[in-house]
């Protein structure tokens, strides 16, 4: 009796430890192998596809000699810069991932743009998807991102190993230390770094101020791309055998204060809700106001074409996510759209360069290089959509495949 009173003890103990034993780890949180090389993925802000045709980039011509290109990358709309960096790292399109544009509002957390800092370090703009430092973290694989959109908040709970705050006015070149210092890490109580981010913006900066055809934005694209290699240079000097993928977030439209659709020609300001503007313009009625606004706005317009959200072009993937304004108007390639002019005294400084227009436009194509040891060499690949890129990040991590907007055609066409 006494046995048998332990037996059933000792069963309702383990009955109760199974109960209280917390669920599996997911698989995505578990690499399929550690990855053999580290995988540094490079951003240069507004590099037009064509750029790289422009004779001024030996490094990264280089780079796609030995490795895969594509003559165009296409962006995903809107094609500007938070949302389109989270899609590369994410795989979703922006009306997935929830970082809809560069400003936006939501209903519970207030406005969002990028120089409000609690915004931008506030999770829970960024926590709709995963991106693949943390999903890089999760399975053990430490990561570092130097300014990378999304990488200053805990998403999702979850932190880069090393990261830092955006100071636009860090010097190229003390970037590209930062990160070899990272690099050059060798801790004894974890792995090396697996996987590495770089983010440099000056191409785009110079894009919006000079135009994408001025003399400045060829200098700014050279110095990136000297930067680049004297990465690739150090990065051989200390035997650190990478799979390097440099990438655009979007390209650059040429514009000018001639081409300006100025909605206060045609709506009460005072009506509406004025969210974000130039080459896509957001807005919201005010209440009791969504009938006027529409009868004004959704109708033909010269250089112009407004929808409801729910009525975009399906070819866009946007607008259905509840940070997308109430009313979407699109302007024509190098057309911008503001709610009225300045005030009087505060004019603001002529651009002479836009994004943010129709992905599938040439002047928007953002550039694509990759080369490793994990990649074919000599290979061009036809033009893709940036949600590829976040299945071949997976793959040279080995990490299992995850449901994203993205296919593994390009992983298939591009790794060994």
């Amino acid at each position: 009796m006494t046995i048998l009173r332990c037996l059933i003890a000792g069963l309702a103990l383990l009955l109760t430890a199974c109960a209280n034993t917390p669920p599996p780890v997911p698989a995505v949180a578990v690499a399929t192998k550690r990855p053999p090389h580290p995988v540094i993925l490079i951003s240069v802000d507004g590099l037009r596809a064509d750029y790289l045709r422009r004779g001024i980039t030996p490094n990264l011509n280089a780079l796609a000699a030995r490795g895969v290109t594509t003559s165009a990358m296409r962006p995903s709309f809107p094609s500007v810069t938070f949302p389109n960096h989270y899609t590369l790292v994410t795989g979703l399109r922006p009306d997935r991932h929830g970082v809809v544009n560069n400003t936006m509002r939501d209903a519970e957390l207030g406005a969002f743009s990028m120089g409000i800092r609690s915004a931008v370090e506030d999770a829970r703009w960024w926590n709709d998807a995963e991106p693949i430092w943390v999903t890089a973290e999760k399975a053990g694989i430490p990561t570092a991102t130097m300014f990378w959109p999304g990488s200053e908040a805990p998403v999702r709970g979850v932190r880069p190993h090393r990261w830092l705050k955006f100071d636009g006015a860090m010097p190229e070149p003390s970037r590209v230390d930062q990160l070899l210092a990272w690099l050059d890490e060798r801790p004894q109580n974890r792995p090396p770094l697996g996987f590495a981010t770089l983010y440099f913006d000056t191409v785009d900066h110079d894009g919006h101020e000079f135009g994408p055809d001025s003399p400045q934005v060829n200098a700014a694209v050279a110095k990136v791309d000297a930067q680049i290699g004297r990465l690739l240079a150090a990065l051989q000097q200390r035997g650190i055998d990478a799979n390097i993928i440099v990438v655009a977030d979007h390209g650059m439209a040429q514009v000018s204060d001639q081409r300006r659709i100025l909605l206060d020609t045609l709506i009460d300001p005072a009506k509406v809700e004025w969210v974000t503007g130039g080459a896509v313009a957001g807005l919201n009625p005010q209440p009791g106001q969504d009938a006027a606004m529409q009868a004004a706005l959704l109708k033909p317009h010269p250089h112009m074409a407004c929808h409801d959200k729910a009525d975009l072009p399906a070819g866009l993937h946007y607008g259905r996510h509840r940070r997308v304004p109430a009313i979407i108007c699109i302007a024509e390639s190098g057309w911008m759209i503001w709610l009225g002019p300045p005030p009087a005294g505060m004019a603001q400084r002529p651009l002479g360069g836009m994004h943010g227009y129709d992905p599938a436009h040439p002047d928007m194509a953002a550039s694509f290089v990759a080369a490793g040891p994990a990649f074919h060499s000599g290979v061009m690949l036809p033009a893709f959509d940036n949600v590829d890129v976040h299945p071949v990040l997976l793959r040279l991590l080995g990490l299992p495949a995850m449901a994203t907007d993205g296919t593994d055609r390009i992983a298939r066409r591009a790794l060994r």
